[in-house]
């Protein structure tokens, strides 16, 4: 009597690197250029003025002390 084979699963098994992207390293260019039009599409559209005049507003009630605060917070954990 003959034991039936067993099945080699290595072989069925797809290629997990082929997918994969490609790990660009510190210089990554897709990134940078994915920021880049991200970016230039922000400063395009006209926000960044009504950005700021929200930011202005905020600084400028109540919210201020709120908004110190986490920012003393964040520049505590900061690694410098």
């Amino acid at each position: 009597m003959t034991t039936p084979k067993k099945k080699d699963h290595r072989e069925k098994r797809p290629d997990d690197h082929a997918s994969a992207p490609t790990n660009e390293g510190e210089g990554n260019r897709t990134a940078a250029k994915a920021y880049n039009d991200a970016t230039h599409t922000f400063v395009e559209s006209g926000k960044p003025a009504a950005a700021a005049k929200e930011a202005e507003r905020a600084v400028s009630t109540p919210e201020a002390e709120e908004l110190t605060a986490a920012e003393a917070k964040g520049r505590a954990r900061a690694r410098h």
